[in-house]
């Protein structure tokens, strides 16, 4: 069944460091949701309708991305950390789980240990440490690949379907029509392009003491297929962590919970319920 963003509307929260775009549905213990690099508060739709009756699900445009705040600066990891800690405050929400999704994943980490008080568990998706540099390096060459001007949303579809082919098309829609903005001419990616590059290269930051540190409870998960999460980084992840329960998806990617969004909603709800 596709999902109308419209039952899941945007709205801005100022939280005193930043203000920060949000979807929000559903009441009971918070789940904050984190997307990845390039993306925005949307790709959560399915689990924010999926798991209203059983959790109040809050999905963040992460700084530089969406419609929230794109500062010329403050893209390491702390700063997204914090801006989520930050919003946990705002809301009176805490302690949390945090769901990420790469980007996501690791700052959900960190923000864990910036504020163990705050985050009650943490599923961090298809991002480890012992990722190798020469996948940031394509990371970082690709990032801004799709920053130009589209003169439609059929253009954009046909775009996202090139790049992403393991994706349902009712996620590369909603993918479409949240995360470009309409000017002369046509459509532009909503996410800052001084932003995205900057993150991509914050995403180089040694993740090993985070894990080490990190005290809640974690689920982490892989995409059977993925690029950026080798199998020699999760095994390596697995050693550094062997307490840490690990999902792997099969038949997905990098965006596991794009392309398998039942799967991740389930792993959440029983996560949640778990813990």
């Amino acid at each position: 069944m596709e999902i109308k963003l419209d039952l899941v509307p945007s709205r801005r929260i100022e939280t005193g460091r930043i203000a920060l775009s949000i979807r929000e549905a559903g009441s009971g213990p918070v789940v904050i949701y984190l997307h990845g690099i390039t993306s925005n508060s949307a790709v959560w739709a399915p689990q924010l309708v999926a798991l209203k009756e059983t959790v109040r699900g809050v999905a963040v445009d992460q700084r530089g991305h969406g419609l929230s705040d794109k500062p010329s600066s403050g893209y390491a990891a702390h700063e997204y950390a914090a801006d989520i800690i930050a919003l946990i405050k705002t809301l009176n929400a805490g302690p949390a789980f945090i769901v990420g999704h790469s980007l996501g994943a690791r700052n959900a980490v960190e923000a864990a240990v910036l504020a163990p008080e705050l985050v009650r568990g943490v599923v961090a998706i298809d991002f480890t440490p012992y990722i190798e540099t020469e996948v940031f390096d394509q990371l970082a060459s690709r990032v801004n690949g799709g920053d130009r001007l589209f003169r439609s949303q059929g253009d954009v579809e046909a775009y996202l379907q090139s790049r992403y082919p393991l994706m349902p098309r009712e996620t590369i829609r909603r993918r479409a029509e949240s995360a470009y903005a309409k000017v002369d001419g046509g459509l532009r990616p909503l996410a800052s392009p001084d932003a995205m590059s900057q993150t991509a290269e914050g995403l180089r930051a040694d993740l090993v003491g985070a894990f080490e540190k990190i005290k809640c409870p974690v689920l982490v998960v892989r995409g059977a297929l993925s690029k950026l999460v080798s199998s020699a980084a999760l095994e390596k992840t697995r050693a550094l962590r062997p307490d840490l329960p690990v999902l792997v998806v099969d038949n997905t990617d990098h965006y596991v919970n794009e392309e398998a969004p039942d799967v991740i909603t389930a792993a959440i709800r029983d996560f949640v319920s778990r813990h």
